[in-house]
């Protein structure tokens, strides 16, 4: 980790940062990977942000939505994550903070090899005083031809209450979305027979139609991360699967691409 820190010196820590990307129409088939890196630390209590790299890069994609990311955090060695794993993975990132944690910032991350257009982060409603969640939105392509991608983390506890009323606030900020391809991604903390995920697929796709575990990590026993997609009828799903790769984090990452319908 400390060869990280000192390559990165020169990187400040900024919410985002934009690198040059040739790529700047959308294609047809999108590589999508949702992943929960538990700030950084795996099963085995090491924190190796280049293990969670290395993870992402196998699978060459597109997009990238990631949850529980510190910046500056004490327990992560103040790292500043989105942008060690920016620089890892050779793509744009954006990150926005849900809380103030342990003299740093802890939020969700995008990291995206296509353009970023813009991006704003929305907090969810909070029903007890604790964890703030929000979703990320980020615009990905060019002005002529982009789609939507969100990044969420749900609340964890039984009661789906807070889940439900954060879905409603996820529609009606997509309510003005105007058919816009939107991809929507993380850890939903909630299990696919759930209401929580039933409400979602009212007007949601889901890149696997039968349930795939994702948690915990060592010996997935259930699904709670998810890649949904919106509007339905305009994408169909090439493929998908849970990553084999147990220890860099406490959930398995999951990815999926997914084809534009014209």
């Amino acid at each position: 980790m400390k060869s990280i820190i000192n390559s990165l010196l020169a990187i400040t820590a900024l919410s985002s940062w934009f690198t040059d990307v040739a790529q700047a129409e959308l294609p047809q088939e999108i590589r999508i990977v949702t992943y929960n890196i538990h700030h950084g630390e795996g099963t085995d209590g090491k924190l190796d942000l280049e293990r969670i790299a290395a993870v992402i890069n196998a699978e060459k994609p597109d997009l990238v939505g990631l949850n529980e990311v510190d910046q500056g955090v004490r327990r992560s060695q103040g790292l500043d994550e989105p942008a060690v794993l920016a620089k890892l993975t050779g793509m744009n990132y954006v990150f926005e903070k849900n809380i103030d944690h342990d003299g740093g910032k802890y939020g969700n991350a995008v990291l995206s090899r296509l353009p970023i257009v813009r991006h704003e982060n929305h907090k969810l409603p909070s029903d007890y005083e604790g964890e703030q969640r929000g979703v990320l939105e980020v615009e990905v392509g060019d002005k002529g031809e982009s789609l939507l991608f969100l990044c969420t983390h749900l609340d964890y506890r039984p009661d789906d209450h807070e889940r439900l009323a954060s879905i409603e606030t996820i529609e009606s900020l997509m309510a003005d979305s105007d058919g816009q391809p939107v991809i929507l991604v993380g850890d939903l903390n909630a299990t696919p027979e759930s209401e929580v995920m039933e409400t979602f697929a009212k007007s949601w796709g889901r890149s696997n139609s039968e349930p795939v575990a994702t948690f915990p990590a060592a010996k997935p026993e259930k699904q709670i991360d998810y890649i949904l997609f919106r509007p339905a009828a305009e994408w169909e799903v090439v493929e998908y699967r849970v990553l084999d790769e147990g220890v860099a984090s406490d959930h398995r990452g999951m990815m999926a691409v997914l084809r534009r319908i014209e």
